[in-house]
């Protein structure tokens, strides 16, 4: 046994491998990302990124029939996407263990919401596992299997993005346990989700509910410390650390598993405390329960704790009327720093085009995403992955370009498109549906740390022996030409991102007709695979117009006379600047 620091996410891939997991798939979603990318450099196992976590789940179910252990990852708004195959796993069961990896993001760090998975395990009856630091992490990635097996079921394992992210020593055992795959049988009445069998299942779920109640009553996973019995605290995953650290004397019932929870450890916990408070951030999962099973909770005695957003030790503190230690006094913070793209973003140049053209653009989820901030702020709905396409119909629908004398275009990212955009533009082909729309290509999934996908051709594998993108050979890679004319698309172009005249000829082609569904995919690396540098570009005879600034270059700003200057630390040469450049003040070496 040996003690490593590990991340959340690097201690679930550790245990998921001790206890013997086979196979792992994953769609790349921050704070989940790194426990696949942990786990496929592992022995003896496989793993995989799948197109959407839909798709995902499915291949665990598959894995997990067949018998060997699989683990699902995916944040939070993933579990959204799979919630078909999920809610149907809940009644089928298992055969090896299956768990579902659940990573929540409380005050939106890197998502469009907030919400708690551990709805959906209540939705679907299956057990809840709530680790509060990486040791619990690394254990209950162990426990979670034994669990699934022992009662025929998926399992959730939860997390935060504080446990997914943050480092704590863990005590490795570094051995893994071998096992042979399950013997498969073929059960159609057990997986055949057709009425008649569906209903069974029900029942047999029916049974399973009661057996995990008695099993949560008497697991270790559940555990009550009393302290002082004046204020009893009941908390679950990273809450738990942060009232330890707020409130020391308090006493605390600590729910490992928060589905299903045990009314009974609850009950004797509430009756031996004067007061008893639920300490949770994002929402009221646990409270609403523990109400609902007849125990009086307090509101806490200073003040409310947040009602959204992460809750960290002075929240608690505040609610409970105790003082900050004075060298916890908020010092001087930073002054905020806005979200930029990169210097030589193949996505720059398209935003500045399209608020040019001040076209209404749907937008999706990736870091083209800022292209709705300054100084582009020309894109105007963010809603989940593939809407971007779909809204853009439905704009098109209500006849906003008639109305408004503006184009309407649609903007996805090429690992988004792959990811639920091939069917949104598939019921815009199918219903008649005409406009622009535009698939940025830049050859990775970017906004999650350059993960592999359908249209880039690198597997996950491939990507943990760093395989450069760049050079996959073509035909792993989606075409996307040809599954658009293939689809049905009116008119597709391929255009290079960084060519400023071919993007501003495209786009303007596109929108000027009305008649024809266009789709133009703008196609160049993200800068964080294709590190090339070229010379720097010079400023001669400058007219101060600003429009380079314009562009929203990190490398380029103002000196104190007003006159642009490039900063040679940061420019690589692309070349956008003086592409922009009106007057042709900006020269490439």
């Amino acid at each position: 046994m040996s003690k490593q620091l590990l991340s959340g996410n690097e201690a679930i891939a550790q245990g998921a491998w001790e206890a013997g997991v086979a196979v792992g798939v994953a769609y790349p979603g921050t704070p989940s990302t790194e426990t696949l990318e942990n786990f496929v450099t592992k022995e003896g196992v496989y793993a995989e990124w799948a197109p959407n976590e839909k798709v995902a789940l499915e291949v665990g179910l598959g894995s997990a029939m067949g018998g060997v252990r699989s683990l699902v990852t995916m944040k939070h708004v993933g579990v959204n996407v799979a919630a078909d195959p999920f809610m149907s796993a809940a009644n089928t069961g298992v055969n090896a263990g299956l768990v579902l990896l659940a990573a929540d993001d409380p005050s939106c760090y890197s998502s469009q919401n907030e919400q708690d998975s551990r709805h959906y395990a209540a939705f679907g009856r299956i057990p809840c596992l709530d680790p509060a630091d990486s040791q619990e992490a690394y254990e209950m990635a162990q426990q979670a299997f034994d669990i699934s097996e022992q009662f025929d079921t998926v399992v959730m394992l939860h997390e935060t993005m504080r446990i997914a992210h943050t480092k704590t020593l863990v005590d490795v055992v570094g051995e893994r346990t071998a096992l042979e795959p399950r013997a498969y049988e073929s059960r159609p009445e057990k997986f055949v989700m057709m009425p008649a069998n569906a209903v069974r299942r029900t029942l047999a779920a029916n049974d399973r509910e009661d057996a995990l109640i008695a099993w949560a009553e008497e697991t270790p996973l559940n555990r009550v410390e009393m302290r002082d019995t004046k204020v009893g605290i009941i908390c679950a995953g990273a809450l738990y650390v942060h009232v330890r650290e707020a409130l020391p004397e308090a006493s605390i019932l600590k729910l490992g598993v928060t589905w299903p929870l045990p009314p009974a450890k609850l009950a004797a916990f509430a009756a031996v405390c004067d007061n008893v408070y639920v300490v949770e951030e994002a929402c009221t999962y646990l409270e609403t329960r523990v109400r609902a099973l007849g125990i009086p909770v307090c509101d806490p005695p200073a003040s409310r704790l947040p009602r959204s957003g992460e809750v960290m030790p002075a929240h608690i503190r505040a609610a409970f009327g105790v003082a900050d230690p004075a060298h916890l006094a908020p010092a001087e913070g930073l002054p905020p720093r806005p979200p930029a793209f990169c210097v030589g973003c193949p996505h720059r140049l398209v935003y500045c085009e399209l608020r040019r053209l001040k076209a209404i653009v749907t937008g999706d989820i990736g870091c083209y995403t800022l292209g709705a901030v300054a100084p582009y702020r020309s894109v105007d709905s963010v809603i989940d992955m593939g809407a971007s396409l779909s809204m853009a119909h439905g704009m098109e629908l209500a006849g906003v370009a008639e109305r408004t004398g503006r184009p309407v275009v649609g903007v996805i990212g090429d690992s988004t498109f792959a990811h639920s955009g091939i069917t949104s533009l598939l019921g815009t082909v199918y219903n008649g549906g005409k406009g622009t729309l535009c698939i940025l290509d830049n050859r990775t999934t970017a906004m999650t740390g350059t993960q592999g996908n359908p249209v880039n051709g690198v597997t996950l594998a491939e990507q943990a022996a760093r395989v450069n993108p760049l050079d996959v050979p073509a035909g792993k890679q989606l075409d996307l030409v040809k599954l658009c004319e293939a689809i049905g698309v009116d008119e597709v172009e391929q255009v290079d991102a960084q060519d400023l005249k071919a993007v501003r000829a495209a786009l303007k082609s596109a929108v000027s007709h009305t008649d024809k569904l266009s789709v133009i995919i703008f196609k160049s690396p993200c800068r964080l695979i294709d590190r090339s540098r070229k010379p720097m570009p010079t400023i001669v005879d400058c007219r101060r117009c600003g429009t380079c600034v314009k562009i929203g270059c990190p490398a380029l700003g103002k000196d104190e006379t007003g006159h642009p200057v490039i900063d040679p630390t940061q420019c690589i040469g692309c070349g956008q600047c003086a592409q922009s450049c009106p007057f042709g003040c900006i020269k490439e070496a």
